[in-house]
């Protein structure tokens, strides 16, 4: 039986100081005293395409079709907080994406014709530029994570160019997923 991966495609946000002003906002989230688990700095990304578990095989084939892929640098700005499924129920803390949404989204559909072709099927949900920041692991005090919510809707994290993507395994362990860049695509 061949080896089965976890992998996804992602743009990984690096930019220091975009990170540190991310890391200021879990710091706010934190003393809500709301149980959450956060995204650590290093694994800070915005999904393009979350493909799930697939044999290697089409792992290889995947990153193959990546390589030969093209796109062009485009800036994003990372401006206010939302949640899944809304800011009145929170289970998934995010950061949106304004300026450069619809060229992910472009990036995106690109991607997608590419799992299309492997067989992988379609997502469910319609895609939303964003940023995963923390997981809600329970209600206690959610009034005050709601409230922080509301607050920051339209804070500006600041903004970033888009220059490459990557295709990523995740590793699940009990600390937390573990990513590792299998391929990378730097816009041309």
């Amino acid at each position: 039986m061949s080896e089965v991966l976890r992998v996804f495609v992602a743009v990984d946000v690096e930019d220091p100081l975009l990170v540190s002003r991310i890391e200021r906002v879990k710091d706010s989230l934190a003393s809500t005293r709301v149980p959450m688990k956060f995204v650590e700095p290093y694994n800070l990304h915005i999904t393009l395409r979350f493909i799930g578990e697939v044999r290697r095989g089409i792992v290889e084939e995947l990153s193959r079709h990546l390589r030969e892929f093209k796109f062009k640098p485009f800036n994003i700005t990372l401006k206010g907080l939302g949640a899944f499924p809304n800011t009145l129920n929170p289970r998934v803390v995010w950061i949106g994406v304004s300026e450069g949404g619809d060229r992910l989204s472009s990036l995106r559909d690109e991607v997608e014709k590419i799992v299309k072709r492997l067989g992988i099927p379609p997502e469910r949900e319609a895609y939303v530029p964003h940023l995963t920041l923390a997981r809600v692991k329970g209600g206690r005090g959610i009034e005050s994570l709601v409230k922080l919510l509301n607050e920051m809707s339209d804070y500006e994290f600041g903004s970033m160019v888009v220059d490459r993507i990557r295709l990523k395994k995740s590793t699940l362990t009990r600390q937390g997923p573990i990513y590792e860049t299998l391929v990378e695509v730097r816009a041309s």
